[in-house]
């Protein structure tokens, strides 16, 4: 993978890439997850519920023999702008260790499936 950051371009804010080349090979996508923890419960916070939502994106790279680092893209919604800080900042940890950073979306969405949820997560995945 190759970050694609042009130099004539504004600068980012967050932990993500402009583009992303992938170079062919295994492509996996995962749908949108939702932050219900093992137990059944859904978490008040913004921040927790991202957590739960991009460790179940790892596992699913995990069945795949693949791991945060092969990232090309992470879609991601919330509820309300509000929630927007609190997401960026789960989510620029997460990834404070993978280079290069995946491109990203954040879109502001009325709502999801059950009112508790306030974030969904879905990821882009590939591997040369």
């Amino acid at each position: 993978m190759k970050a694609l950051t042009p130099t004539h371009g504004a600068v980012t804010f967050g932990a993500y890439s402009p583009g992303i080349e992938h170079h062919g090979g295994r492509i996996v996508l995962t749908s949108g997850q939702l932050a219900l923890a093992a137990d059944g419960t859904v978490p008040s916070s913004v921040a927790e519920q991202t957590n739960i939502c991009l460790q179940a994106i790892e596992a699913i790279l995990r069945e795949a023999g693949m791991d945060r680092s092969h990232i090309l893209r992470l879609n991601a919604y919330v509820t309300d702008r509000r929630h927007m800080a609190e997401y960026m900042a789960a989510r620029d940890a997460f990834l404070s260790n993978v280079e290069p950073k995946p491109a990203s979306t954040l879109m502001i969405v009325s709502g999801f499936t059950r009112p508790e949820f306030l974030v969904e997560i879905e990821a882009h995945a590939g591997e040369t």
